[in-house]
């Protein structure tokens, strides 16, 4: 069964105890500008921005889509750790890419300048990298 990427603007009790979980092992840059995960999971479903990825009906991984008219940003890109280097983050960019290029937009993902492991991915899949 596939990854299924979708975007939440309503949480379950049980996807909202997943994106817990996804956000709980993030280091403290990828909160930016929120103040833990908890607020940044708040913030995103609020304003609809919120995209995670689902398998067996479990929230694997979660990141922020901010949708502008001429690109789109993908940031605050986490997955559960015990979910880690299984290609969860590859399908979220991915499908991020092919929803942005289906609304004649470019994906950009946005990390802290200097961060390996976002450019090694932006590299990966042949997106633009927006340092923060």
């Amino acid at each position: 069964m596939p990854i299924v990427v979708e975007s939440l603007t309503e949480a379950t009790y049980q996807d909202q105890q997943d994106l817990q979980k996804i956000y709980q092992d993030a280091p403290p840059w990828l909160f930016a500008p929120q103040a833990d995960g908890q607020q940044l999971i708040e913030t995103a479903l609020a304003d609809g921005s919120l995209i995670a990825g689902r398998f067996n009906d479990r929230l694997l991984g979660a990141a922020r889509l901010e949708r502008r008219a001429d690109f789109w940003l993908l940031s605050q890109l986490c997955v559960r750790k015990v979910t880690r280097r299984r290609g969860v983050a590859e399908r979220l960019v991915a499908e991020a890419s092919r929803m942005a290029r289906l609304s004649g937009a470019e994906l950009r993902l946005q990390a802290p300048a200097g961060h390996l492991e976002a450019q090694a991915l932006a590299a990966k899949l042949r997106i633009a990298l927006d340092p923060l």
